[in-house]
């Protein structure tokens, strides 16, 4: 079940989400859209390794925006911080961003329940398109969950993105055992 903004907003007031900043304006049927922050990052090599770190190199948003580029990963970064401790978030791209070519996940839509962060976005694009630090860029659906939890992921001993940031975080494969 996706809750509604009634829902959205009686967990935000329960505290059982979270969303820094909040503005109402943000608030849809039953999403809530959130913005592109001010850093990107690219890896600096051009082949990765999954078993090693792989170095990003940061780069601003300035007020004449960025020019994003066809081929290129670009991780960004949500303005909001958020936290969910009873639903489980999904992040989607907003249908006025997809329209200019732009996907902002290639896999991790889905949050956990205690997932408590900026959320970091894996951008790629079709054509060359110029974004801008505080541009809406997607919408947050929350999805209610079916029993108690066990594991939330914030108390997980082997969780690998609870540091809070405002910058985007480059994967962590290489810290899983395979």
């Amino acid at each position: 079940m996706i809750l509604s903004d009634k829902k959205i907003l009686d967990a935000i007031e329960k505290g059982e989400i979270i969303i820094e900043p909040f503005r109402q304006q943000c608030l849809g049927t039953n999403s809530y859209d959130v913005h592109l922050g001010k850093y990107l990052a690219v890896y600096k090599n051009k082949i990765l390794d999954a078993k090693k770190h792989n170095q990003i190199q940061e780069l601003v948003i300035g007020k004449e925006g960025f020019v994003l580029q066809p081929g290129t990963l670009y991780l960004g970064v949500t303005e909001e911080y958020t936290e969910t401790h009873n639903s489980v978030p999904f992040l989607e791209g907003k249908s006025s961003i997809g329209r200019l070519g732009i996907d902002i996940h290639a896999t991790a839509g889905k949050g956990d329940v205690g997932f408590c962060n900026t959320w970091t976005l894996e951008i790629s694009c079709v054509h060359p398109v110029r974004v801008y630090a505080g541009m809406p860029i997607g919408q947050l659906i929350y999805f209610m969950i079916d029993g108690d939890i066990e594991n939330y992921y914030n108390k997980k001993k082997n969780a690998k993105y609870t540091q809070r940031t405002t910058k985007p975080v480059e994967s962590m494969m290489w810290k899983n055992k395979f």
